[in-house]
């Protein structure tokens, strides 16, 4: 068996639910850690497939529209526990909106207020989700994550800030 990458861990992650589709794992994967793990559709179509090959996942039912549930299998379950367990490695943030900001010169003044009004109300928004996520953290994994979530958005929300008019 190959080392898991994250994207791979964390479809097994989602998989320990239950059987799931592709479009089910998308959708759990934007629910559960949308906000500091992004997942896309393309990756979770193209991890699927390696997964089975490395008999990680298996086929279950077929659902409506073609739609294939996957099943993790005993040898994934201990894959995914041994990468639980593994040293996590550094951290990389992916930022789209620090990326923009990179290449903000190559903008009209116009347009990098817009992109900055953009992302000072996605920002905005997703501090206001932090906050009810907070209070309705069940456990205390739950309520660091969604604090982390905060601590994100109030962090962007300060980047943005520091930007002057242009």
């Amino acid at each position: 068996m190959s080392e898991l990458n994250a994207t791979a861990a964390a479809l097994l992650g989602l998989l320990q639910d239950g059987p799931a589709t592709g479009g089910q794992l998308v959708a759990a994967a934007e629910e559960r850690f949308g906000t500091f793990f992004s997942v896309t559709r393309s990756q979770v179509y193209r991890e699927l497939p390696a997964l089975a090959k490395e008999g990680l996942v298996r086929l279950g039912k077929q659902g409506p529209r073609s739609s294939q549930q996957y099943v993790i299998t005993a040898a994934g379950k201990k894959a995914f526990k041994a990468w639980l367990t593994s040293d996590a490695g550094p951290d990389h943030l992916r930022s789209p909106l620090i990326l923009r900001l990179v290449h903000a010169a190559s903008l009209t003044a116009k347009q990098r207020a817009g992109l900055i009004e953009t992302a000072r109300a996605s920002y905005q928004e997703d501090l206001d989700e932090a906050r009810a996520a907070v209070k309705a953290a069940g456990d205390p994994y739950s309520k660091a994550i969604a604090e982390f979530g905060q601590a994100h958005a109030r962090a962007a929300l300060k980047l943005i800030d520091a930007i002057p008019d242009a």
